[in-house]
């Protein structure tokens, strides 16, 4: 860790385990020169403060690190297919704040801005907002945060998402697939180091997050790890949003499911499955089956040290356990035999967190600046 990050600095002063560069450069295994050039730039900036009144032990009063009085706070919002989960997150990452609206992505891309626009100026007010993430059910060019043919968001191709809140917040803004966010709240939350991970986001449509060494990779146009439209031998002639056929978001996601048992919803589904009725459960099952042949494939190839489920369809225990079984029996021993397939730890919170986070990398870039 030759540059100490950011969050990481500001994590050990919020919670009490560092209050001084010393206590820095111990717990990181930096130089203290190394810490105190990053440490003056936070206090520049205004994040932390340094104050001479630490406990005397008969010399000079030692000098003692703080978070600033208002050090400000990031939003981190996760755009569903009918809702968006918002977050209010501190300098060091904590969640202070967490709101479900609801909303139709459909409406377009300004009606649904305008949405998170109104949530968020209720949000922590009299404090300072420095930095928004979003995530998006549909793909997106992280580099300028513009939304690229999606399959589910009419009037959304082309926006620049980016620079339009931007220009109404003053601050800087980041954008990406809703899946990459959630993978990187996933790695947020684990905290277990540079890991290989795979996050599955199936809810109303299914997306994949690939996280390779720690680092969220989204490979040269942004689609990586994009999973629902990979051909599946067993959804045939379907016809897909994308405009394709056979794609395994006809048979695996949640919109499809809900409409081959008749219920009304992603919800609706889950609610159903999860009372054991005998047609949800026998459809969740078998899509889990679809995802996890897709999936081994990718387990194959990338050998990653955990596959973890988010979204709606994850609380579903015949989904989950589907996917598990198609895996194990698919992918080769050496494959599978570290290998994690779970349910993810941050739950629905993962998405908000992890565009929280991307938030915070694009504040304290603007910092470095």
């Amino acid at each position: 860790m030759p540059n100490p990050p950011t969050s990481e600095i500001l994590r050990l002063v919020s919670s009490g385990e560092a209050s001084s560069r010393t206590d820095l450069a111990r717990i990181l295994g930096l130089a203290r020169s190394t810490v105190s050039l990053r440490v003056q730039e936070l206090i520049d900036a205004g994040l932390l403060t340094e104050t001479g009144d630490g406990p005397s032990r008969g010399g000079r009063r030692p000098r003692v690190l703080r978070p600033a009085g208002d050090g400000g706070y990031v939003i981190g919002a996760d755009f569903g297919a009918n809702h968006i989960r918002i977050g209010a997150y501190d300098l060091s990452g904590e969640q202070q704040h967490i709101t479900e609206v609801e909303l139709d992505i459909a409406a377009g891309p300004e009606t649904c801005l305008g949405t998170l626009l109104d949530t968020v100026g209720g949000i922590l007010p009299g404090q300072r907002l420095l930095g928004v993430g979003i995530g998006l059910p549909g793909p997106v060019n992280f580099e300028d945060g513009r939304v690229e043919r999606p399959a589910r968001m009419p009037g959304w191709h082309g926006f620049g998402v980016r620079d339009w809140l931007s220009e109404r917040l003053d601050v800087p803004v980041a954008v990406d697939n809703d899946a990459n966010v959630v993978a990187i709240g996933e790695l947020h939350t684990r905290n277990l180091g540079p890991e290989h991970l795979v996050v599955v986001k199936a809810g109303t449509g299914v997306g994949c997050g690939v996280i390779f060494s720690g680092v969220a990779h989204r490979g040269a146009n942004g689609v990586s790890g994009d999973v629902s439209h990979v051909r599946v031998q067993a959804a045939g002639e379907k016809l897909c949003a994308c405009g394709n056929t056979g794609c395994l978001e006809t048979i695996a996601s949640g919109a499809a499911l809900a409409k081959s048992v008749g219920a009304r919803d992603t919800g609706h589904l889950v609610e159903l499955a999860n009372d054991a009725e005998p047609h949800a459960t026998a459809a969740v099952r078998r899509a889990g089956g679809h995802l996890g042949e897709v999936l081994s494939t990718v387990v194959n190839f990338f050998n990653p040290h955990a596959v973890l489920l988010a979204g709606r369809l994850s609380s579903v225990e015949p989904y989950v356990a589907a996917v598990r079984g198609a895996l194990y029996e698919r992918c080769l021993p050496m494959a599978t035999q570290n290998l994690t397939v779970a349910v993810a730890q941050a739950g629905r919170d993962a998405g908000p967190l992890g565009a929280g986070v991307l938030a915070l990398h694009q504040v304290h870039r603007k910092e470095r600046n």
